[in-house]
């Protein structure tokens, strides 16, 4: 509860915070014990905090200024109680530095990316052809170079100047290839998992040009690219199909019964009911010929044409011809692309789990290894490498100790040894077994090592950010302050008015007597209730109640057997609904209600009512401890204005305020 609190109090905080980059001229605005304050950042956090109400009025600018002025004498006391030095604390802020250093650098390099790019390429559909050269399922070294041999003579071919359909129907191993020469239409993004390079390909392509090999999850391609045009977006639709017949020993009549549709729906039927009726696709025909919502290439490129070509929702075609019949088909909603704040979260989602999220990834690091100058020493990996043995992939081995300090490479200024791979590959032993179930020791060391070198490389940019970027330097700041605000105000005051009982008791004892802790009007009331086989006695029972005690009348009636029971509590003014219903007076009684759970009649029977009093110190004890608290940290502010002088530069503000 203590963590989820603080992360409240700490993330409301930031909510009313700000990224402040450090400027030149930032002059300051104010000192705390000689601490300064720049105007950047005063500003950024009054225009935050206030929205459209900072119009930077004397009294706003003002009013704000003293409230930024108590906060940093509280951050200032923290520092000088040392909390920045505890190392829960710093371990805490680590934690929060190593999430935000991955949002910063992850999500702002990749995932914003590859959304933005997946949107943009949304708004295009683009028609290809490809060559392909399949490689199995679990192929082996000699399978992938075939196919890799296969696609380079194609490549060669369209080089010298061949038609792309004419190397595709000889060389393609896509079927299709012999029929429509490679064509496979019209795709849009984004393209299923492990066909990411053959998406960017068809996107940047020029038109009428054709690409390099690329590799996907199916195998080696090149694709050309036909044409492009704006994407169609997803259509909801209805359609009647009447089926060609097949035996072409009898008469195929199709053309003329969709004919004689089209005339019925031209004159005014149904086409619901008439799909209803007469459509021969089993699956839409009870819907009203409903096929749902559809994209590009879910049917064939007739059909595909005719429904994308209905300009307005209710419209519908005459007669489309397709392979397996005649379709009328009618439009029932058009989505084009949503706005990118809608079409984002999908997306995310989605690049998260598809294969180009790490292709992504596996780029930026390699862009930070080059522009850090990344150095590998072949031979000093090799001679680790050397030196391991059959224990290396079995819970039992222990690393050798020579010359661990030897360095294995260099990234930007930092250098990464021996002993620090050898200290990975202890953290990740678990890896280390499952991929020596299946690999050598030399695969399972190197799978280890590149990853091993991502992870330092990562690790080495986050260490740079706040460097490259001022905004974040700033932001980890107000974490640290937040932070330190919290600890310091929770020793100082929270946890003091929670435990400091003399100092409460005292506290509560000046304000007796001012009505500030009152009860309201409180009635002390009996839940009266009556088994269901005894109804008949209710009117007696509610009679004697006007007269007697509740514990003569439980006494009279539970004689043989109990059938009467009661319960009785204090409640104030406004806690019960049907209580609040009632005429707040002794002897007073609510309409009887039956149970829904075991039909037993009940009642309420106000027995006293107890006009408004003042609360003890316990009744009280919440109130009075959150006011305690606020006590408290009032005459702290006062303390701290007095501890650490706040000086400020009556110019500097000055220049600040609109007139």
């Amino acid at each position: 509860m203590y963590t989820s609190f603080r992360q409240l109090f700490f993330f409301l905080f930031l909510f009313n915070t700000v990224l402040i980059s450090a400027q030149e001229n930032d002059p300051v605005l104010f000192t705390v014990d000689k601490f300064p304050v720049n105007v950047s950042e005063f500003k950024y956090i009054y225009e935050k905090t206030n929205g459209a109400k900072a119009d930077y009025s004397e009294a706003s600018v003002n009013e704000y200024l003293q409230l930024y002025k108590k906060f940093k004498l509280k951050v200032r006391k923290a520092q000088a109680m040392r909390l920045d030095t505890v190392p829960s604390l710093q371990k805490e802020l680590e934690g929060y530095r190593k999430q935000l250093a991955n949002s910063y650098l992850i999500d702002r390099e990749v995932t914003e990316k590859l959304i933005q790019e997946a949107y943009d390429r949304s708004w295009m559909d683009v028609n290809i052809s490809h060559i392909m050269a399949m490689i199995p399922a679990n192929p082996k070294p000699a399978d992938t170079l075939a196919a890799y041999e296969k696609i380079t003579a194609a490549y060669q071919q369209l080089k010298e100047g061949k038609a792309f359909d004419i190397v595709a129907k000889a060389l393609s191993d896509d079927k299709t290839a012999a029929q429509n020469g490679g064509n496979i239409g019209h795709i849009t993004a984004m393209l299923p998992d492990g066909f990411y390079s053959m998406e960017s390909a068809a996107y940047t392509t020029k038109e009428g040009d054709f690409s390099a090999p690329i590799r996907t999850a199916a195998g080696y391609h090149i694709i050309k690219v036909n044409k492009r045009r704006t994407a169609r977006g997803e259509m909801e639709a209805a359609h009647i199909l009447i089926r060609k017949i097949k035996d072409k020993s009898k008469s195929d009549n199709s053309k003329m019964r969709i004919d004689s549709v089209y005339n019925a729906l031209q004159a005014g039927a149904n086409f619901e009911d008439l799909a209803k009726k007469v459509s021969q696709d089993k699956g839409s025909a009870s819907k009203g010929g409903n096929i749902g919502s559809f994209g590009i290439n879910r049917y064939e490129g007739a059909f595909e044409d005719a429904a994308f070509g209905l300009k307005k929702d209710g419209d519908m075609t005459g007669p489309v011809e397709t392979t397996i019949g005649w379709h009328i088909i009618k439009r029932i909603n058009k989505t084009q692309v949503q706005p990118y704040k809608i079409a984002r979260g999908r997306l995310q989602n989605k690049i998260k789990r598809d294969g180009r999220y790490n292709i992504a990834k596996k780029a930026m690091v390699e862009r930070i290894k080059n522009e850090n100058n990344y150095t590998l020493s072949d031979k000093a990996l090799n001679r680790f490498i050397r030196g391991l043995d059959d224990t290396f992939l079995s819970y039992k081995w222990k690393p050798a100790q020579d010359d661990v300090k030897r360095v294995i490479f260099t990234l930007g200024d930092a250098s990464f040894s021996q002993n620090d791979f050898i200290t990975y590959l202890e953290k990740s032993s678990r890896q280390r077994l499952r991929l020596g179930r299946t690999s050598d020791i030399n695969t399972t060391a190197m799978t280890l090592f590149d990853s091993w070198v991502d992870e330092a490389v990562l690790t080495y940019e986050e260490r740079q950010l706040e460097k490259k970027y001022p905004e974040f330097k700033s932001l980890m700041r107000e974490y640290e302050e937040g932070i330190l605000l919290f600890e310091a105000t929770k020793i100082l005051v929270w946890d003091k008015a929670s435990q400091d009982s003399v100092g409460l008791a005292a506290y509560f004892d000046k304000l007796k007597g001012r009505g500030k802790y009152m009860w309201d009007d409180r009635a002390k009331v009996s839940f009266i209730t009556l088994k269901s086989d005894k109804a008949a006695l209710m009117p007696k029972i509610q009679e004697l109640c006007k007269k007697k005690s509740t514990k003569e009348v439980l006494a009279k009636y539970n004689k043989k057997e109990e059938i009467l029971s009661t319960r009785t509590e204090i409640i104030e003014k406004g806690k019960n609904k049907v209580l609040d219903a009632m005429t707040w007076k002794a002897g007073e009684q609510s309409a009887i209600e039956t149970s829904k759970r075991d039909q037993s009649l009940n009642f309420l029977h106000i027995e006293e009512v107890i006009p408004p009093t003042e609360k003890t110190l316990d009744e009280a004890r919440g109130y009075i401890i959150a006011d305690y608290q606020d006590y408290l940290e009032k005459n702290w502010v006062q303390e701290l204005a007095q501890e650490y002088p706040i000086v400020i530069n009556e110019e500097v503000l000055k220049s600040l305020i609109k007139k």
